[in-house]
């Protein structure tokens, strides 16, 4: 079978983990999010690809979900000292390596795709992991009060402010003038399933989605389209959801995010947008969502959706892998 995942950083990457544990045969495809990326200390930092590459490469700081296991932080000390920043984003000594092996690649005129492929030649993920794109595509989120607004990176939103404020918009900038990395549309094409894992809906999922392209690929193939809720009671499993959400004028409920996704062969309410969901898994607590769910003409279950271990993920695709078997019949 041939699986292609549309994946975000943590929740992705776990995801992922239990993929292949749930499908140990499958052919699987992760069309990463690259509008997180950023540029520092004259380096490309690409966070998404690098914990999908560490999670299934095993690698990563299992702790905290991002960057290596075992390590130290003496560059960015000596960087602090010299006062060079930012200061709040934490590159670790291991992890620079990383990055300039990306960066002088990069600089040499390879591009990012064949980038990743040679650094995944170290880590050997088990997935072929392919960027989104290879322009530069960055996420900024509108903040302030009144008059005052300002635009920040996504990372800077995240990791130094922590979503302590209000999101005004969210804005892939660069995406409209992206294409497709090569590989992604014909991943999509010849795919027996599409899945859309527990990632941000917005600035992972939906960033994806901003590449021309991407988005009418998915709607227009054949393999069944499943995704798997980010919202648990209301509240998103991990990170700012919820703020970015708002954002995009989006309750922060299993139900909203799948009609945010909006239904396969569906225009999307109050847009020109392609629906893509098939099915949809809302965790047991939202059990009571699943008829709105499927009003909106997306099939619909309600199983345990927490990745506690890789069990339990490997349990969450279980139930994903079935669905998409209801809908092929």
């Amino acid at each position: 079978m041939r699986i292609v995942v549309l994946a975000g950083g943590i929740g992705g990457a776990r995801f992922l983990r239990g993929l292949k544990a749930a499908a140990p045969e499958a052919d699987i495809t992760v069309i990463g999010n690259t509008g997180d990326d950023i540029h520092l200390f004259g380096l490309k930092v690409c966070p998404d690809l690098d914990t999908v590459m560490y999670t299934l490469g095993g690698g990563i700081n299992e702790e905290q979900g991002w960057g290596r296991d075992d390590e130290s932080f003496r560059v960015k000390e000596e960087l602090a000292a010299y006062g060079v920043g930012p200061e709040w984003f934490g590159l670790g000594d291991r992890d620079f390596a990383t990055h300039i092996v990306r960066t002088q690649m990069l600089d040499a005129g390879f591009a990012l795709s064949a980038v990743t492929e040679a650094l995944c030649a170290r880590w050997q993920p088990g997935v072929r992991l392919l960027p989104m794109t290879d322009d530069r595509v960055e996420t900024h989120v509108a903040i302030g009060e009144g008059g005052e607004r300002r635009a920040v990176h996504f990372q800077e939103y995240w990791v130094r402010m922590r979503a302590s404020v209000d999101a005004h918009a969210v804005v892939p900038v660069g995406a409209e003038q992206a294409t497709p990395a090569p590989g992604v549309l014909e991943a999509v094409a010849d795919a027996d399933l599409i899945l859309f894992p527990p990632s941000n809906p917005v600035v992972s999922i939906g960033t994806i989605l901003a590449v021309p392209g991407i988005r009418d690929a998915v709607a227009a193939s054949g393999a069944p389209v499943i995704g798997l809720s980010p919202i648990v009671g209301d509240a998103p499993v991990r990170g700012m959801a919820d703020k970015v959400l708002a954002a995009v004028d989006v309750e922060s409920t299993a139900a909203a995010v799948a009609r945010y996704y909006g239904a396969k062969g569906r225009s999307v309410a109050q847009t020109e947008r392609a629906g893509l969901l098939d099915g949809w898994l809302v965790d047991t607590v939202d059990a009571g969502s699943v008829g709105e769910v499927e009003a909106a003409g997306i099939r619909c279950r309600a199983v345990p959706l927490m990745m506690t271990d890789v069990d339990a993920t490997a349990a969450m695709v279980r139930e994903a892998l079935a669905l998409a078997e209801e809908v092929r019949a």
